[in-house]
């Protein structure tokens, strides 16, 4: 599971990519995607992409343009499958608090039924 660092910038990736399998990405391209909360300082980014092509999301080159880090990222397959991913997370949360609320208010008649018997 991706930290929320790792999270945000996968997202932007994924988003700059725009369903391509490769694409030529800045540093300052993917810092504008991310909230200001999870941008990562320095060296930090490197490191989350690095992160990120040994998780197997993507193979990554870094160049310089112009005095300016370039990444070319090409997509894996678990890349394109990161936003699926994650929907699938949410509707499984989702599940999870909707079971335990039921649990609850079943918890709770149940025992409203037992106090009526035994009251």
């Amino acid at each position: 599971m991706l930290s929320r660092k790792e999270s945000a910038v996968m997202n932007a990736v994924y988003e700059l990519c725009d369903g391509t399998e490769c694409c030529l990405i800045s540093r300052a391209d993917i810092l504008a995607l991310l909230p200001r909360k999870q941008q990562p300082g320095g060296e930090a980014l490197d490191d989350i992409l690095f992160g990120l092509h040994c998780d197997g999301y993507f193979d990554i080159i870094s160049s310089e343009r112009k005095g300016e880090k370039m990444y070319v990222i090409t997509l894996k397959e678990s890349g394109f499958a990161f936003r699926r991913g994650q929907a699938q997370r949410r509707r499984d949360v989702t599940f999870r608090l909707a079971l335990a609320f039921a649990g609850a208010v079943a918890t709770f008649v149940f025992g409203l039924i037992l106090r009526g018997i035994f009251g």
